[in-house]
């Protein structure tokens, strides 16, 4: 390991990134020394742009990619490297902005009936029901449910940042019995050893089948969730603001996108989501 890909890693395990983060720049960067043949701290302004016109117009990489691999150098350089005068200002791709196919409460419905898991079932009504990130959902332990004030803890979420989600009666009532069947000591979702959760691609995986069982052909994985109860709470009239909180947005303009996706949008107070697919589904 060379001493800059060590300090890269020193300054983004002190500012709390995740473990996603740190692959993504790291990858970044190595990419980057890769394509030169050299250090990327040898590097000029220019030959950084020339890089990014290749990227787009060689490699054809997204937006989003794009703009990753630019925050990574912008970091390294700035963070790492302590060049305060680092400017490169880089016109990248812009995203499509495009409305994902929705699903329906109907068909969350369909799709948590389809599990016949508990562990599953009780995994996707989380997510669902709360809003999550598919990496906070696995990193929940049993000491994050706050069963007097119906409340869940959300430990070093996106940003690393910790944030108290609702949590609904229904859904406590689903997790309490979920709890004494299968008795999870630590993780909620405790993988094959009880000191390791589920992992991620699991998670993906088990939507993806039970989405297929319910016979539902939305493009989507499992983040889909997590779209649906931004779009179903509007629609039952939560404040903008109050949703902002809940799924740990940094700036309203996040939320906001899902405003444009509710066209009837009127203010009221939001609804149990997860008592409300137990009537969807009786119907």
């Amino acid at each position: 390991m060379t001493a800059l890909r060590q300090q890269m890693i020193d300054a983004m395990l002190v500012r709390g990134f995740s473990e996603r983060t740190h692959r993504s720049y790291l990858d970044a960067i190595t990419q980057l020394a890769k394509y030169y043949r050299r250090s990327p701290d040898e590097l000029s302004i220019d030959e950084l742009q020339t890089y990014f016109l290749y990227l787009t117009k060689e490699r054809k990489l997204s937006a989003a990619t794009c703009r990753l691999t630019l925050n990574a150098i912008r970091f390294l350089y700035i963070k790492v490297l302590n060049r305060k005068d680092f400017t490169l200002s880089i016109v990248t791709p812009k995203s499509p902005q495009r409305i994902p196919d929705l699903l329906t409460p109907e068909e969350v419905a369909r799709i948590v009936e389809a599990s016949k898991n508990l562990k599953h079932q009780t995994l996707l009504k989380v997510c669902y029901g709360c809003g999550l990130r598919v990496s906070e959902l696995m990193n929940l332990q049993i000491k994050d449910i706050e069963s007097q004030s119906h409340l869940l803890r959300i430990t070093q979420g996106k940003g690393a940042k910790d944030r108290l989600v609702l949590l609904p009666e229904s859904l406590l009532i689903h997790l309490r019995y979920y709890w004494r069947v299968y008795h999870p000591y630590k993780w909620l979702f405790q993988g094959r050893e009880p000191a390791i959760h589920l992992g991620i691609e699991t998670a993906q995986r088990v939507f993806t089948a039970t989405k297929k069982r319910a016979d539902i052909h939305k493009v989507g994985g499992i983040h889909s969730l997590r779209h649906a109860f931004a779009t179903h709470q509007l629609a039952a009239g939560m404040p903008v603001h109050q949703l902002q909180k809940l799924m740990g947005h940094n700036s309203l303009q996040s939320t906001m996108r899902y405003v444009h996706w509710v066209p009837r949008y009127q203010e009221g107070q939001g609804i149990d989501l997860i008592a409300a697919l137990e009537v969807n589904h009786e119907h």
